[in-house]
């Protein structure tokens, strides 16, 4: 071994010791008389002393050439220091040294690697390697790592196996698109990664492996996002012989024990909300609820007083950002400028405010008497000094819209607390979703969901109305794992494929593998799975999953690091039997 210690073992109790670091210059600062060296690794920094002297002389000297980030080696004692530093771990201490080995000079790196850098985005992700030097990168690495091996630990002592399943696969249809990869043995025939393992984990519950689980890599050539990358990681799990409450039951106790072992606290019991609740309440199904602000629908209280606004809506709700009456027209209208976005999509904001004496002041005065505005207070519970913000329009478009205006009040109001996690299972989806362009129905989650058993009759004369057994665990409003209940029976999974707009050929042609399976004895099974990176992302505090991934791709699928992708030879077009034809200008 090239040393004895790292640079973050050393303490007190090492003083007198003779010992050998190796790592990286952090920095040294030259005061003529002394020399000071930072030596760090992946474990801390240990400072290392250059003294006066005949003999320290050439190692001082030596030391005056060393660069940021020189890979070196350094034997000597472990001595007390004059002058403490209570912010380091190793900070009772230093190295006096007796040699010093440059294991290999370094380029000035582009960018400093310190915990505040001066890299930009686009130089840290082309130096990635220089980057995962940094401290607040390293430990978001470290704490995926803890995440995996509690997974791991809990699912192990569950009775789970671990089962690799493949990564070239058959491309189907639904869902994101897939990255293809061509069949140099098979010319012409393309196979696909896999979106999730989602067939394969069913699969194997037919041959028997009641638990499975797997930390699984998944594809999906999609528009990037913050919270989305090419390639991702799930926590992907499946049981057999279960019903809904035993999948419940068991991944809450394994966030729980996430929780207690990652961030020092038991959430307790996870509160549980229908789909339609959600969307009634929050206008998402996946709500936030770290606040209030519910929402009030004031139909009854808001319409026929001559506003068309409100009179024309199919909706006319709103919240109430509570001690808020004092906002400016200034916020009010950056508000109104916040809703009116192409993406929020509302066409406008009505607020009313509810003054000191308790009498409520609104921008729609001129169409509604004091008596209708105090209806609306007492809709709303609002109390002096409460703001209340209303739109209205067509409903799962105003709820939508609310919803982003309501996660903007709770940004601007400080009410979403990273620290503060309030897990939520969503339950009872809908089956199926209907697209008035396409005309049909898609799978809200994927065509292996199964109906609630006493919804089954409704597949064949309102299959709108049909519930999903399906349920989503969501984490300060956002997404972090879903499941279902899965079809096991032939017929009912030949149905579902028929609502969904598949002939029978097709069906057997893309999943006849599946279907022939439940012919021979599957058992009722169901799963979830979990968004790893998004986990490791909400845990450490942060917006974008990018900063869990060694190796992420940037918001163009890009690894600016490796310059991926890239164009391949015309030889290896040859041999893959591929022509290309790129169309620019679109």
């Amino acid at each position: 071994m090239l040393r004895t210690h790292t640079c973050g073992d050393l303490r007190q109790e090492h003083v007198g010791q003779t010992v050998t670091l190796s790592g990286w210059v952090q920095r040294t600062r030259d005061k003529g008389a002394l020399l000071y060296l930072d030596l760090r690794d992946r474990y801390g920094i240990t400072q290392v002393v250059f003294e006066q002297g005949v003999e320290a002389e050439q190692l001082r000297e030596q030391a005056r050439e060393l660069g940021r980030e020189f890979v070196v080696s350094v034997t000597g004692r472990v001595a007390e220091r004059y002058s403490k530093n209570a912010n380091l771990p190793t900070g009772d201490v230093e190295i006096r040294p007796d040699t010093l080995t440059v294991l290999n000079p370094a380029k000035l790196p582009p960018f400093l690697i310190e915990d505040e850098t001066d890299g930009g985005d686009e130089a840290r992700m082309k130096y990635r390697y220089l980057d995962l030097r940094r401290n607040p990168v390293r430990r978001n690495l470290e704490l995926r790592h803890r995440l995996a091996q509690s997974v791991r630990r809990y699912l192990d002592g569950q009775g789970f196996l671990e089962v690799e399943t493949p990564v070239l696969i058959k491309s189907t249809p639904e869902g994101a698109r897939d990255f293809v990869v061509p069949s140099r043995m098979n010319p012409g025939q393309f196979y696909a990664l896999p979106q999730s393992p989602q067939t394969f984990k069913q699969l194997l519950m037919v041959s028997g492996f009641d638990r499975y689980f797997q930390i699984v890599k998944c594809f999906r050539d999609e528009d990037l996002r913050a919270d989305r990358q090419p390639e991702f990681t799930q926590i992907d799990c499946e049981m057999a012989f279960v019903e809904q409450e035993d999948i419940l039951q068991t991944f809450e106790g394994l966030t729980r024990q996430l929780f207690i072992e990652v961030k020092g606290f038991d959430p307790g019991e996870f509160p549980r909300m229908t789909y339609a609740d959600a969307m009634r309440r929050y206008g998402s199904d996946k709500p936030d609820t770290r606040f209030a602000m519910e929402f009030v629908e004031l139909n009854e209280v808001a319409k026929g007083q001559g506003f068309p606004v409100f009179d024309n809506a199919e909706l006319v709700v709103g919240i109430n950002a509570n001690t808020c009456a004092s906002f400016t027209r200034k916020q009010l209208d950056e508000l109104t400028d916040f809703v009116k976005r192409p993406q929020v999509g509302a066409t406008g904001l009505v607020y009313a405010r509810v003054e000191p004496d308790g009498t409520v002041k609104s921008s729609v005065d001129k169409f509604y008497s004091q008596e209708v505005l105090q209806q609306w207070k007492e809709a709303f519970g609002a109390q002096s000094g409460d703001l209340l913000l209303i739109l209205a329009g067509p409903a799962d478009k105003t709820r939508k819209a609310l919803n982003e205006l309501r996660l903007e009040m709770g940004q601007r109001l400080g009410l979403r607390n990273k620290e503060d996690f309030r897990p939520l299972w969503v339950l009872d989806f809908p089956l199926l979703e209907y697209n008035e362009e396409d005309g049909r129905y898609y799978a809200m989650h994927h065509p292996f969901t199964s109906p609630k058993p006493e919804d089954v009759p409704l597949l064949d004369t309102k299959p709108g109305e049909v519930r999903a057994n399906a349920y989503d665990l969501v984490i300060n409003g956002t997404e972090i794992g879903g499941g279902s209940i899965r079809i096991h029976d032939r017929g009912v999974q030949a149905r579902m494929f028929e609502l969904l707009g598949f002939s029978p050929e097709e069906a057997e042609a893309q999943f006849g593998f599946l279907l022939n399976a439940f012919e021979y004895g599957a058992p009722p099974h169901g799963g979830i799975a979990f968004g790893f990176d998004r986990l490791c992302s909400m845990f450490g505090g942060a917006d974008s999953i990018r900063d869990f991934i060694a190796f992420p791709k940037n918001n163009s699928g890009r690894d600016v690091m490796i310059d991926s992708p890239s164009e391949i030879s015309a030889a290896q077009l040859k041999e893959l039997s591929i022509d290309t034809k790129v169309e620019t200008g679109k």
